[in-house]
């Protein structure tokens, strides 16, 4: 199975250069599968059930949210409708919509989806090792399912590698999500999961973090709240990550880089 995954959407800029190349990108790559974060899509902070739609419009099969999910309030009931758009797992229960979803990929091969996030320097929600264990008990990879994603949406490094290593063998992909700048480690563990500990941000990089400079910079020099930080409105970058699967086993045997327009040096895979 062909994989492509799209780190945190921020803003405008993000969300037209998404809307904009995914159809094409996804036909190029040749993709079965495409997930994208889209929690800062919405001026930085949250997702809009309209950003959703076109996002799912132009070829996403699967949207996470992460910290920000709740920012825009209209996203709750949108979440109960739609099982395509998943929050992170690991909420208590009773939360409003999901955190996995299991889609249909052509040819009766079907693939599940989650996302879970760190308790490292972020909320403090139910133990992220124990939820993932839990669902993937319910499923069987290259058997009831070809292919397992999953997006921890985390602050600490050591968090999402440590959960990377805990499943070796047992997904498809680990990827990380909500520091929104690309690691350099993208790889196939021993036990045959592709991952990356951050997959970096869909939004232009002329920026801090996706937000405009100077704001962002004052809150470091005077430590006083100011005033709400917003997008940066340059050419976007889209980063990300891709990766082929075997359908006999879900692992992967093959994963590559993706950055493509705005500032970094490009990446596309072959």
């Amino acid at each position: 199975m062909r994989i492509l995954f799209l780190g945190d959407v921020v803003g405008r800029s993000g969300r037209d250069a998404v809307v904009t190349h995914l159809p094409g990108l996804r036909e190029r790559l040749g993709a079965e599968l495409v997930v994208v974060n889209g929690e800062n899509a919405s001026h930085g902070f949250g997702l809009s059930p309209d950003m959703a739609r076109a996002f799912l419009a132009a070829g996403a099969d699967v949207i996470t949210l992460g910290n920000h999910a709740w920012d825009r309030r209209e996203i709750i009931p949108y979440l109960e409708e739609q099982p395509r758009v998943i929050r992170a797992l690991n909420f208590p229960p009773g939360t409003p919509g999901r955190g996995a979803v299991e889609v249909a990929v052509g040819d009766g091969r079907r693939a599940l989806v989650m996302q879970v996030m760190g308790r490292l320097f972020m909320d403090p929600l139910d133990d992220p090792f124990r939820t993932v264990q839990s669902e993937l008990a319910k499923h069987r990879l290259g058997v009831t399912i070809q292919a397992a994603i999953l997006d921890i949406h985390a602050e600490a490094t050591s968090e999402k590698q440590a959960m990377a290593h805990s499943f070796d063998g047992m997904l498809s992909l680990v990827v990380g999500t909500h520091t929104h700048v690309p690691t350099a480690d993208h790889r196939i563990l021993p036990g045959g999961t592709a991952f990356q500990t951050d997959a970096g941000m869909c939004g232009d990089y002329d920026s801090v973090i996706g937000m405009q400079k100077g704001g962002a910079a004052l809150r470091f020099w005077r430590k006083m709240p100011g005033e709400r930080l917003a997008p940066a409105e340059g050419e976007a970058t889209l980063c990300g990550l891709f990766v082929e699967t075997e359908d006999s086993t879900g692992l992967a045997r093959r994963v590559s880089a993706l950055r493509m327009g705005g500032g970094l040096e490009a990446a596309l895979p072959a």
